[in-house]
């Protein structure tokens, strides 16, 4: 009867963990840090400071740079899982907004080009770290993607259980002349990221209700 007593409780703690961890949320905020849109920047700030308030015990958070070369660990700004403890919580938040408020000391002179790719490949890899039952991907760009003759992108991305919101995305002066090449850049990615297996995909330029996006 114990050894029956002790089995039920391991598996009742292991059936809870499992509960807690598909109840977790990770999202991964990637900024765009090339070219004229480096002046963006506080558009990423204002994502993060909803992030740190709507985030709780379990969940994780990190921001990455989109430049040049993406796919890099080094480019992943700060990154944090929060403990069960309110106090740490508390400390863990502070640390990470200090930490991400160097994004824009490392982004001032802005890079040549803009590797996106890159961005989403080191994204997912860090949300599948979290084994959070909720993924989410925030790609703060223009969505131009620019890559020098080095660097090979041509990789399937591999989306599945991950969201993928484009937030923020600007027009450039080639889409004022011809607005097709915006909602073509737009509709380019989101074949890729369906295709992908994402969950989802939306754009969203209103940074005034942000709850829209990350409560559904």
């Amino acid at each position: 009867m114990k050894k029956i007593l002790t089995l039920l409780l391991a598996t009742l703690a292991l059936l809870a963990c499992s509960d807690t961890s598909n109840r977790a949320r990770a999202v991964y905020v990637l900024v765009d840090t090339s070219g004229t849109y480096v002046k963006e920047l506080d558009k990423a700030q204002a994502v993060l400071n909803y992030l740190l308030i709507d985030l709780n015990a379990g969940d994780s958070l990190a921001i990455g740079r989109i430049k040049s070369r993406s796919f890099s660990e080094k480019d992943i700004v700060a990154k944090v899982t929060f403990e069960r403890d309110p106090l740490q919580i508390n400390t863990q938040k502070k640390i990470f907004k200090e930490q991400s408020a160097k994004l824009a000391e490392l982004s001032k002179t802005g890079s040549m080009y803009t590797d996106i790719t890159g961005g989403i490949l080191q994204a997912v890899e860090f949300l599948n770290e979290t084994g959070a039952g909720h993924k989410t991907i925030v790609v703060i760009s223009d969505l131009q993607e620019e890559l020098d003759k080095q660097v090979v992108r041509d990789v399937p991305l591999k989306l599945n259980g991950i969201r993928v919101v484009a937030l923020n995305v600007t027009k450039l002066g080639t889409d004022n002349v011809d607005p097709r090449r915006y909602s073509g850049r737009l509709e380019w990615w989101e074949k890729r990221v369906k295709d992908a297996g994402a969950v989802d995909w939306r754009v969203a330029n209103d940074l005034d209700h942000l709850e829209r996006i990350f409560k559904k």
